[in-house]
Order: C-alpha cells, then structure tokens, then sequence
C-alpha cells in the first residue's frame, strides 16, 4: 500500500468525518498551533508537526474507550505514512496505549496535548475569557488547584516535560504563544 504524505486540508476533513464536536474540533486547532509553533523553535516541519497535532484525537469522539488504536485503524486506512500514525497512537502513552514517544514531535504531542486543556479552562476563567492575558502565573496558580479542571493529567505535562528536558515554566509560555496565534478559531481571542 502506498502511503500520502497528507496535506492540512486532507487532514482537516478527516478530522471533520470523525468529530463534530465543536470543542474537540477548536482542542484539536490548539493542539494543531501549538505543535506548529514548537516545530518553528526547534526548526522542524511546521506542516507536518501541525497535521499530527490537528489529527491526534481523530478517533476520541466516535471511539472513546478505544482511543488511539482506532486512530491508527483511520490513517492506515487513509496510507497515512508510519511515522505520523506513531506519533499520533503515542500521545496517548500510558493512558491508552503502551507506545512510548520517543521523536521530540512525538514528546511534544504527548505534553502539550493535556497542557492546552488547562491553558484553555484557565483562559476562560479570567474575566475577559481571553488567551491575551493569559499568563504563565495564572496557569500554574490554577495547577495547583486539585478540583480546577480534574479531567487535565498534570502527571503527564511534568513527565513530558522530563522527557523533553525542559523547564515546565518555558513550556507552558511557548504552548500560550503557540494557542495565541489562533486565539479566535478556538474561542480564547476573549472580549479584551
């Protein structure tokens, strides 16, 4: 079987015959942007790293307790190439599945993804409901607060954050700035 090299639109509609949820749709856009940003830091393909990122929870809606082993059933189906099926499938290491990141892209995923859940809960909190003024402080006052958006593993962002040798601070700042640069298409551009 010959695989694609998918582009963003191809990748976009995928998402769309799988998701029609509106907030996993804008979560995936975060996730999407953030990835592209990182991939600019440590000069990476942008377009790569943000197809993954846009196409990570492809399978969360319609199969959620069969998450990330249906995502790779989806790509392989569509010839997606083996990496970018990898990185998807672990993103969810150690939740729901049992493959460890191993390729920066692939820790960057595992780390972000949860972080621009809290990123997004801490935004709308403030009273502008914007990522503008949303600061590295605010999220982690909110970390420590057990009952502030229970369902974000905060685990996962620290051992991420080990695993890419970085300092949890910087991450969170550069995943602002990454979520910053599509603030409206995911509901955080706020009414500053």
């Amino acid at each position: 079987m010959n695989t694609v090299k998918p582009d963003r639109n191809t990748a976009f509609e995928l998402l769309k015959k799988f998701n029609k949820n509106e907030s996993l749709i804008k979560h995936a856009l975060a996730v999407e942007a953030v990835m592209r940003h990182f991939a600019e830091i440590f000069g990476e393909d942008t377009e790569k790293w943000g197809i993954i990122g846009l196409v990570h929870d492809i399978d969360y809606e319609m199969y959620p307790d069969q998450h990330c082993k249906k995502a790779k059933e989806i790509l392989e189906e569509n010839n997606w190439p083996e990496e970018y099926i990898h990185a998807v499938v672990c993103h969810g290491w150690g939740i729901c599945s049992d493959v460890e990141p191993v390729e920066k892209m692939e820790k960057v995923l595992y780390t972000i993804d949860e972080l621009t859940g809290l990123i997004t809960a801490t935004a709308l909190m403030r009273p502008s409901k914007s990522i503008f003024d949303t600061e590295v402080k605010s999220v982690k006052k909110k970390w420590k607060q057990k009952s502030f958006a229970q369902g974000v593993n905060r685990e996962i962002i620290e051992q991420g954050a080990k695993l890419l040798g970085l300092d949890l601070d910087y991450i969170i700042d550069e995943t602002i700035k990454g979520m910053r640069k599509v603030a409206e298409a995911i509901g955080l551009k706020g009414n500053l």
